[in-house]
């Protein structure tokens, strides 16, 4: 099932690739591995999982203003997310996402409980939309 979710745009762009979704907020500051874009933040249910090339979803950032240079130092290394969905953007990661071009959203139209990692979605920052092609849980 191909689905148009439409949310609000936070950083301009367009990104896509397998989702990764997150149960709870994450830090990037020594949470996410700045040179390889790995989870490394201890008890994280998503700890030891890459980033890189994932379109990442996850409720809201959390910890340091330095976590909006960890997104623009992964972009800068390649490992950066292709695109980030949050349920509620705030500045940390805005910011990040923003100096990092990063394309990112929130606020989408069904609760992100509902997504399921590992479905193709493609993100449209510029107009908040998501294509999501798969099934929900």
């Amino acid at each position: 099932m191909i689905l148009l979710i439409r949310g609000r745009g936070i950083a301009r762009g367009v990104g896509s690739g397998p989702l990764l979704v997150s149960p709870v907020p994450v830090s990037f500051l020594s949470g996410v591995d700045p040179a390889s874009g790995i989870i490394v933040e201890k008890g994280h249910p998503l700890q030891g999982e890459c980033i890189a090339g994932k379109v990442f979803a996850f409720p809201y950032g959390k910890g340091s203003t330095v976590g909006s240079y960890v997104l623009y130092a992964l972009s800068r290394n390649g490992h950066a997310p292709a695109a980030i969905i949050n349920t509620e953007a705030e500045p940390i990661i805005a910011t990040g996402a923003i100096i990092g071009e990063i394309p990112m959203i929130d606020r989408i139209e069904i609760p992100m409980n509902r997504l399921r990692s590992g479905v193709m979605v493609f993100v449209n920052g510029d107009t908040g939309e998501m294509r999501y092609d798969g099934d929900f849980l």
